[in-house]
């Protein structure tokens, strides 16, 4: 018997007719999603907003739904990278199908991905993430009456080795071995500068240093305890849908109580973009955002003391302080008793719940799940634009969560198993349920042994 030839090695067809070719019917997740795009004109309204950043003549490049559709497929499929996402757009053929890419179409690479990030400008970001809020108005999912905020740090694509000081340039390494020379150790040892590293008062300073390639990063403690280099995302969320209002990526050392402000002003003119559509007009509060929940993190005198003044009714966590002094300071005396008594009341016990429940499933869903949590881009305005179309992908899964009982594609998978195994559940339990009605029907019908002799006897 000869030794056959791998598959793999055989000569192929020269040619291959289109209709020869594997076909996927797509999932039912992304074909329902990509009716309501259709539904509501998305590829028509972006490559509307992004004709101004392709050329009249020339190649014809990726058109602006696709890109923006790949970026959708990072949230739903949980892809980090843009890389990822271009090697799942070309493996899948559900996801080709999404794209509107046949077998015979090379799908968009990470490179080609990245040019039109690049090209595009962040207000056309921000314009498509006000889109998908318009399409939340007409479903009935945006209200913005009560807003709650909350942030959290994102890991950024730099490591703490690699910073310099922002005076002269130098590296840590560097660094350390000046001050050693400097205090009489002509050739230091690793460990000597080790223990010239401990004894040093705030070496981690981010008026000192910074990293080279991307200066926006900011040193700070992250979630798990880690100190890193990391960006900080804030969220403005619907507190009756849940919904993700506003997005907004800051410097990671600043504090809640200075991040808060600008987050708050992004809701605000998305809603009103919103409002001023004839068609989602309705469907914001008459008078825009009029409540504000925060943990206590957010909780200050002068930031209470704003938003009273700006007529908003705050329901922010107080934090343990002690005794207070108000001398010469009624005006925040009287805002931080009132957001006290607020909060103590029976609305403000329960949007202190729904606020750890909303916001905290916005991060969950956007960064853990949707793999958002350390960023692979560099620089502010290159993260916020991946950012704000990820974040629309969540409130894209609301909409399809009212739809079809299921925000992301994995999540319909899963419920699909759950009611075939209830299914089969069920259907075990009938079958077993017959079977003890006919062992039953048997054993009345056939004669027992006394039965059996006195009929016997009888005859």
């Amino acid at each position: 018997m000869a030794m056959g030839e791998a598959q793999g090695t055989a000569q192929g067809e020269f040619w291959v007719e289109t209709r020869a070719l594997a076909r996927a019917p797509g999932h039912p997740f992304y074909q329902r999603l990509n009716v309501l795009l259709k539904q509501h004109g998305f590829d028509e309204y972006v490559a509307g907003q992004c004709a101004e950043f392709y050329a009249e003549d020339g190649r014809p490049g990726i058109p602006p739904g696709v890109y923006f559709r790949m970026l959708m497929i990072g949230y739903f499929e949980g892809l980090d990278s843009e890389r990822g996402i271009a090697w799942r757009c070309a493996d899948s053929l559900s996801l080709r199908t999404f794209l509107g890419y046949g077998l015979d179409q090379e799908t968009p690479e990470h490179s080609s991905l990245s040019r039109i990030r690049h090209r595009i400008d962040v207000e056309t970001h921000a314009a498509v993430f006000v889109w998908v809020l318009k399409v939340l108005a007409q479903e009935g999912l945006v209200s913005g009456t009560t807003v709650g905020v909350d942030g959290t740090t994102l890991e950024a694509n730099a490591a703490l080795r690699s910073i310099v000081r922002r005076d002269t340039g130098e590296k840590y390494q560097e660094f350390l071995e000046r001050l050693a020379k400097a205090s009489g150790i002509e050739t230091p040892t690793r460990e000597d500068l080790a223990k010239l590293d401990r004894k040093r008062a705030k070496k981690g300073s981010n008026d000192e240093w910074k990293h080279p390639y991307d200066p926006d990063a900011r040193i700070t403690k992250m979630k798990d305890g880690r100190t890193h280099l990391a960006h900080k995302a804030e969220h403005a969320v619907d507190m009756e849908s849940g919904a993700v209002l506003a997005v907004t990526l800051q410097h990671a050392n600043l504090g809640d109580t200075t991040t808060i402000a600008p987050t708050l002003e992004a809701a605000k003119e998305n809603l009103e973009q919103v409002a001023a559509d004839s068609q989602t007009a309705d469907a914001v509060g008459p008078g825009g955002v009029q409540e504000v929940v925060a943990d206590k993190g957010y909780h200050s005198n002068a930031s209470v003391r704003e938003f009273s003044a700006a007529k908003l009714r705050t329901y922010i966590a107080e934090p343990e302080r002690g005794r207070r002094r108000w001398e010469c300071r009624e005006p925040e005396q009287k805002a931080v008793y009132a957001n006290r008594r607020r909060i103590r009341g029976v609305r403000g016990r329960r949007l202190m719940r729904r606020r750890g429940e909303l916001i905290e499933r916005t991060f969950a869903h956007c960064y853990e799940t949707g793999a958002m949590r350390r960023t692979y881009l560099r620089g502010q305005e290159n993260i916020l634009k991946r950012l704000l179309v990820h974040v629309a992908g969540f409130d894209l899964g609301l909409v399809m969560r009212k739809l079809l009982g299921h925000g992301t594609p994995r999540e319909l998978a899963n419920g699909l198993g759950k009611a075939l195994l209830a299914l089969f559940a069920s259907v075990v339990a009938a079958i077993a349920h017959l079977a003890r009605i006919t062992s039953a029907d048997d054993s009345c019908q056939s004669p027992t042994g006394a039965d059996a002799g006195r009929l016997a006897a009888a005859a």
